[in-house]
């Protein structure tokens, strides 16, 4: 079972938990996912699933596109619903109660383009082989370096009343859309939103929309997955690993060419491709019926392509 499964993540599961299940499910062992979801996340979790795998380093970039509702009132110590509180949240919701439209609009519009985060420590990210939630965990808090990404989009989703939603305890909840580069913190986001404004903020719900062109449109829950696998009709669920990559540039290849590839002969070009590849451009490389081979690297000053993951035996 090759392919890409996208599948609709439900709430309190980690991305590890969601692939533990579907290889059960489905009865494949080799099953990876191109981007992680913290586990009071929903939405869309690109699933890898056998040969399909060695894929993943072509698809981890991949913009991304979230519905989340920010918390303005006080911060938590995550950065999210999960956490505790931190600051006070009298002082902070005597504060929110004052903030205006036009200023929740001018804080978004500072956070859109490209801005610098600093990785929360309560992420999956590592800083020499460790985790930092799991230093986090452990009650320490180490220096971590601001890393560059890109919001394309970060606006408020039309409400049916008021902008800011109030709760009893006297928050109030700010519904977004957001479209992202692959490696931002939405609740980093969130927190920062909130220093615009000047209360504390963090992130209440978040449900991936999109994974690059793949959106929650399209995918299965795993329930509805496991139906599938007992009707025999997870084909139709199934997006092979050409289509995955249509993205891509690509090469159709005779016979004599498709069996060089597979034993990772270089792919000789003749002329330069129009429109031109830059130096070091993935590229499909396809056989006669359309089945993806391999996709190689193409050097630009060989004019050649190497062959770098081989798919087709």
């Amino acid at each position: 079972m090759d392919g890409v499964l996208i599948i609709d993540k439900p709430a309190g599961m980690t991305s590890h938990d969601v692939v533990a299940r579907v290889r059960k499910i489905v009865g494949e062992r080799r099953v990876g996912h191109t981007g992680t979801l913290d586990p009071f996340a929903t939405g869309v979790l690109v699933l890898l699933l056998g040969r399909a795998t060695r894929l993943a380093q072509f698809l981890s970039g991949a913009e991304k596109e979230y519905e989340a509702v920010i918390r303005l009132g006080y911060e938590t110590d995550t950065g999210d619903v999960t956490g505790t509180r931190v600051r006070n949240l009298t002082t902070e919701a005597q504060r929110h109660t004052e903030i205006h439209k036009e200023e929740i609009e001018a804080a978004m519009a500072s956070l859109r383009g490209e801005i610098y985060q600093v990785p929360p420590m309560y992420s999956a990210k590592k800083v020499g082989g460790r985790k930092l939630y799991e230093l986090a965990r452990q009650g320490e808090e180490i220096e971590r370096k601001a890393a560059r990404v890109v919001i394309t989009e970060l606006t408020v989703i039309d409400p049916n009343g008021p902008l800011l939603k109030e709760n009893e305890d006297g928050s109030s909840e700010l519904r977004v859309r957001v479209v992202c580069s692959a490696g931002t913190y939405i609740r980093t986001l969130a927190e920062d939103l909130g220093k615009k404004v000047g209360t504390g903020a963090h992130l209440a719900e978040l449900r991936r929309t999109r994974a690059g062109r793949f959106k929650v449109e399209n995918a299965v829950t795993l329930n509805r997955l496991a139906e599938l696998v007992e009707s025999s009709s997870i084909q139709a669920n199934l997006i092979s690993a050409d289509e995955v990559l249509s993205h891509l540039p690509s090469i159709k290849l005779n016979s004599d060419e498709a069996a060089r590839t597979v034993y990772g002969i270089d792919l000789e070009i003749e002329g330069a491709p129009d429109p031109p590849w830059p130096d070091n451009q993935p590229v499909r490389l396809r056989g006669a019926d359309g089945q993806l081979i391999a996709v190689g690297i193409y050097d630009e000053s060989r004019r050649a392509v190497h062959p770098k993951v081989v798919l087709s035996s």
